[in-house]
This record gives structure tokens, C-alpha cells and sequence, in this order.
């Protein structure tokens, strides 16, 4: 086991390597261009290839995608303590103090029996944290649209709509949710024919909210299954590549849906 010199020292290492490929005098120019909005695409890459390690289960997959992870937010407090705006200090001392303010059964005298009793615990403390009246805590909408800001669209619109549906706002049976799923495809249909881009996108939107009801009263991750598809789309086309003897562009489409159709079958028998 480390002790917490060499954890420290390690730490100090990777702020100094920071400051070095930011530092005017012989830095690197492309983390010398970076901003904190350049850099937003790398924190939700470098996140999900945090999940997709832990997934794999493989210590040091885990370890090194957390090391990038952990780079993103030296990087940007690199940046903003350059403009004066917080150190790497202060991001740990305020998650710090935040940690002990939200856990009073550990850190006070505060007893609780669950784990409900710690999360309502920590969503009273948060929102004394920001200010907010206890009317304010319970409006819905507010709740809502920080899901919408914050979570990828997927997980945002399962999450709205388990929120809503706890409330009242629900079907009262699955039919009601197959009728809005026809309704809206053909509301995206007519869209595609017969209006704008923007109203397009914006039906587009509708039938992907229905299509998450569906999911939601199945009981199934819309995000989980999409990732999914994905992963059986690029292990066909591997399938398909493994056998061909020229790029799958020098075939025809008709060739292509076969060599496909041999592809998902190979797959299913390995399954």
C-alpha cells in the first residue's frame, strides 16, 4: 500500500507536467491553445471510457482511463487558475467540505436508519447549499430541466420521464404509450415530407421521447440497448472484413447484405 507522501508526490508530478505543457516557455502549442469550452468533448470522452473500463473489469484499463480522467481536471484548473479564476486547491477543498457538509451521520452528530434517510438528508443540505426555499425544491420543472442540462439526452429523457410519471403524469396503461409512439412517427413522417429542417429535428426529438416511454414501461435502458446495437453493428462488420478480399466499398450493396447476413448469423452461433 502508498502512503499519502507518495500519493501526494505522485499528484504534485502530474500538476507540474500540467503547468510545463502549458507554460509559454517551451510548451506544447496544442495544450497552449486549449480553453475550457475546447476541452469539453475530451471530459465526456475520457468519462465514458472510464465506465467502458470499469465494465471491462480490467485493473489496468481502469487505471490508465482514470489517469486521462483525472487530466481533464488538472488541465482545466491549470487554465482557469492562469486567469486567475481557482486553483487545483481550491476544487479539492471544495469537494471536501462539501463531502463533510452533505454526510452529518459521519461527520456530526446526526443519526440515520437507511439509505433513503441519507439522500434526503443530502438533498435538504444541497439545496440550503444553493439557496433555495423548500417551495423551490419541489417544483418538478426545476429538477427537470437540470436533468436536461446535465445528463446525456438518453439518461436525461429516461430520468424526466420517471420523474413525471411519479407525480401522476403517466399513461394509464402500455396502449396509451403505443398510440403516442404511431402518433409521433407519423407526425415525423409528415415533418420529413412537408416541413423545415427545424421542424424536422424538433419531431425527430418527439418520436426519440416516445420511443423512451416504450422502454421506460418495459422496464429496459434506452441508453444500455443503443450501446448495444452499436457494439453488435462494429462486431458484424469485423465479421465482414475478416472474410472479404478487397475494401466493403468495392462491393455491391446486394453483396454486402449477404456477406451481413453471413456476419449475424456467425455471431449468434458464438452467442
Amino acid at each position: 500500500m502508498t502512503n499519502n507522501k507518495t500519493h501526494l508526490a505522485a499528484l504534485q508530478e502530474l500538476i507540474e507536467v500540467v503547468a510545463k505543457l502549458r507554460s509559454p516557455d517551451g510548451g506544447c502549442p496544442w495544450d497552449l491553445a486549449q480553453t475550457p469550452e475546447t476541452l469539453i468533448p475530451y471530459v465526456i470522452e475520457e468519462a465514458y471510457e472510464v465506465v467502458d473500463a470499469i465494465k471491462s473489469r480490467e485493473k489496468e484499463a481502469i487505471a490508465e482511463e482514470l489517469g486521462d480522467l483525472l487530466l481533464q481536471v488538472v488541465l482545466q484548473a491549470q487554465i482557469a487558475s492562469e486567469f486567475g479564476q481557482f486553483s487545483l486547491q481550491e476544487v479539492a477543498q471544495g469537494i471536501s467540505q462539501k463531502l463533510i457538509r452533505r454526510h452529518p451521520h459521519v461527520f456530526g452528530d446526526v443519526s440515520v436508519q437507511s439509505v433513503d434517510e441519507v439522500r434526503q438528508n443530502w438533498e435538504q443540505i444541497k439545496a440550503a447549499e444553493k439557496g433555495e426555499t423548500s417551495s423551490d425544491n419541489q417544483k418538478l420543472s426545476a429538477k427537470l430541466s437540470r436533468y436536461g442540462r446535465t445528463l446525456p439526452p438518453l439518461m436525461a429523457a429516461m430520468k424526466i420521464s420517471q420523474k413525471a410519471a411519479a407525480v401522476g403524469f403517466e399513461w394509464e396503461n402500455i396502449d396509451g404509450v403505443w398510440e403516442k409512439f404511431h402518433e409521433e412517427l407519423a407526425e415525423f413522417q409528415q415533418a420529413l415530407a412537408e416541413e423545415t429542417p427545424e421542424r424536422q429535428q424538433a419531431e425527430l426529438g418527439d418520436l426519440l421521447f416516445a420511443v423512451i416511454q416504450l422502454a421506460r414501461w418495459h422496464n429496459l435502458d434506452p441508453s444500455e440497448a443503443l450501446q448495444g446495437t452499436n457494439q453488435r453493428f462494429v462486431q458484424r462488420l469485423e465479421k465482414m472484413e475478416a472474410v472479404v478480399d478487397r475494401p466493403l466499398s468495392d462491393y455491391s450493396l446486394d453483396e454486402l447484405e449477404t456477406l451481413w447476413q453471413q456476419a449475424k448469423a456467425q455471431l449468434a452461433k458464438e452467442q
